[in-house]
Order: structure tokens, then sequence, then C-alpha cells
């Protein structure tokens, strides 16, 4: 008697075990669907230029989430942040990597995420010319054909520069193009100039650069990773593992021993080894590479809104203390050790730490 009230015991208890897994399976999505406002040349599926461009290179979201199951879906966009809000909003994604933008403009149409984490501050600006130009200064260029990805971070940077140089989009021919088709019209001379890296066009005798950008830590706001509301709320645990896989490699990304090697991961892209390491030079890795919502991100993410309603970009408001969630990024740098490895900034983009 004794022996089959154990047995039934343990029957009973490797019953509740088995339905406890399948419970805990139950639990987790499927999928995890990343949206990448980016693609390699030519539209190629590989990124480069930031440490999120390291954890899709080396599969490391893919590492994290096989013990469970769970498949990792990479959607590289070449037509960047506005493909990326569509993709968001047709519900075929669940995390998603913006400009500030179409991030904004995202957000000011009802699409429902919540910022969990930055990459990708500061950095050089340059504008280019075909090589064969008489122009000295943006002002030369009024009246011709300038290159914008509009509905892209680029246009707000370009709305930015021409403001501080007392100029204006309505003061050109602003055409709209993707970053390669710009960079194809400089070397036939289809356009008079656009916003992009010049070492390789240089290196080619098709264009060169007439003003680079290189201390000013507004012209450039950092680039976020965003998380769905929706699936926030159902899958916590998971959006929790996978920033802990963001800071990690975020960490690795920002030591200087590893400046050259994410250098030579990032021409999987297409793009130009010397592209890179010239973009970068004289920038500490830990100052680009932060993820930190700190003053500074708060700060930046709340004057592009004000820009996009200057230059009439966006019609509804936007508020930023309600958008961002920090515990994620908050949890992982504790778990990691890292609260004080990046140095933090204010609203003035001044080192307070």
């Amino acid at each position: 008697m004794k022996k089959l009230f154990y047995g039934l015991l343990g029957a009973l208890t490797l019953g509740l075990s088995l339905a406890g897994g399948v419970s805990s399976a139950a639990e987790n999505p499927k999928e995890l669907r990343i949206a990448i406002s980016s693609a390699g040349v030519g539209g190629k599926p590989k990124f480069g230029g930031s440490w999120v461009a390291n954890v899709h290179l080396k599969g490391l979201v893919e590492r994290e989430f096989e013990k469970d199951g769970i498949k990792v879906v990479w959607y590289l966009f070449p037509g960047a942040g506005p493909a990326t809000n569509e993709a968001f909003s047709n519900k075929k994604v669940d995390f998603g990597l913006h400009g500030d933008l179409p991030m904004i403009v995202g957000r000011a149409t009802g699409l429902k995420h919540k910022i969990i984490i930055a990459t990708g501050r500061f950095g050089p600006l340059y504008f280019v010319v075909p090589s064969g130009s008489t122009a000295k200064t943006i002002a030369d260029l009024k009246g011709q054909k300038i290159g914008s990805f509009k509905g892209t971070n680029q246009q707000l940077v370009l709305s930015r520069l021409l403001k501080r140089n007392g100029l204006a989009e309505k003061d050109f021919r602003v055409i709209n193009l993707d970053g390669y088709a710009s960079r194809t019209s400089l070397a036939t001379g289809d356009i008079g100039g656009t916003i992009t890296s010049p070492w390789s066009l240089e290196a080619r005798g098709v264009a060169k650069r007439i003003l680079e950008v290189r201390d000013d830590k507004f012209i450039n706001t950092p680039v976020t990773i965003w998380v769905g509301e929706e699936f926030e709320a159902k899958y916590p645990q998971i959006v929790q593992r996978f920033v802990n896989v963001l800071v990690k490699e975020a960490h690795w990304s920002s030591l200087e021993e590893n400046r050259e090697e994410q250098f030579r991961l990032w021409t999987q892209s297409g793009n130009q080894y010397a592209d890179y390491k010239n973009d970068w030079e004289g920038y500490a890795l830990k100052d680009r590479h932060s993820p930190l919502l700190d003053e500074y991100y708060i700060s930046t993410i709340k004057k592009s809104v004000e820009e996009c309603k200057e230059f009439k970009l966006i019609r509804k408001d936007v508020t930023v203390d309600d958008w961002i969630e920090p515990k994620y990024l908050n949890t992982a740098l504790k778990e990691l050790g890292l609260e004080n490895f990046w140095p933090r900034f204010d609203a003035q983009g001044k080192q307070i730490n």
C-alpha cells in the first residue's frame, strides 16, 4: 500500500513538473522579431557602425534564446526608419532600432512602443559634393538639387545643418534618395551635394568634402532600441534577457582593444574598413557606444521632438518622459557590474562623471 502511495505521489509530482515545463514554454514567444532601420551596400542583410551590428553579426541573441527554442528573426530594411514603422504597425516586429525622426513620427501617429536602450551617439557629419563642384560652402548650392533620405533621421540632421548656416530646405531642390543612391548621384553629378561619409568616394576621386563637423554633440542624435508595448507587457523576462545581451556586447565594443576587430567585422556590410576607421578617429569608443538613457539622451530626444514640430514633420505632440522605460537597462547594468562604466553626459553634452 505504501509503495502504491509513493508511486502515485511520484507520478503526480512528475506530472506537475511536466505541466510546469509546458506552462513555462507557453509563456515564451515563439519568435523574437527585430527590425533594423538599415542594411548593407545594395540592400545586403548585414550592417555595421554600431555594437548592435556586432550583436547581429555574432549571433548573440540567437545564442541566448536557442535553449528555449525561441527563433530570432532579424529584418534589415533598406527603406530605413519608415520601413520599420510600417513593419511594426503591421505587427510584424517586436523590437526596433530607430533614428530620432522616424521613431518620433511613429509615436506621433499612434505606434505604441517603449524606449529601452540607446546606441550610437555623437559622431561626425560631412557634407560632400562632386569632385568637379566649385562650391565652397553649402550656401553656394542654393537652388541646386541636394540629396536627402526623407523620413529618416538624415532629414532632421539636414534641417539642423541648414538652419545653423542660415538656410532652409526651401532654398534647395531636396531630392528623396537613400544613402547609396545619393552616393551614386554624387559620382554622376546628378546632385549638387549630400550628407554622407566621404572616404571611399574621395579615394575614387569622384567627390570631396566642403564641410566636416566632428565636435558638435547635437548635430547627430542618439539611435534608439525600443520594444512594442504589447510584447513588453506579455514577456518582461524576455525583454530583460534581450537587454542583458545588448549591454554585454556594448561593453565589449566599448573596449579600445577591440576597436580594430569590430571595424573589420563591420566590413561584412559592404562598406570599406577605411570609412569606419576614419569616421571613428579621435572618438572614445566608450562615448560613442554608450547605451545609457542619461540626461543627454533624454534632452536630445526632447529637442528632436521640438524640431519635428518646428520643421512641420509631425502634427501631434509627443511626450518623452512616459515613453522611456529604463528598468531593463538599469537592471542589466547592475547585474553586470557596469553601472559606472560609461560616462554620463548632461543636457548640455558635458560629461558629469
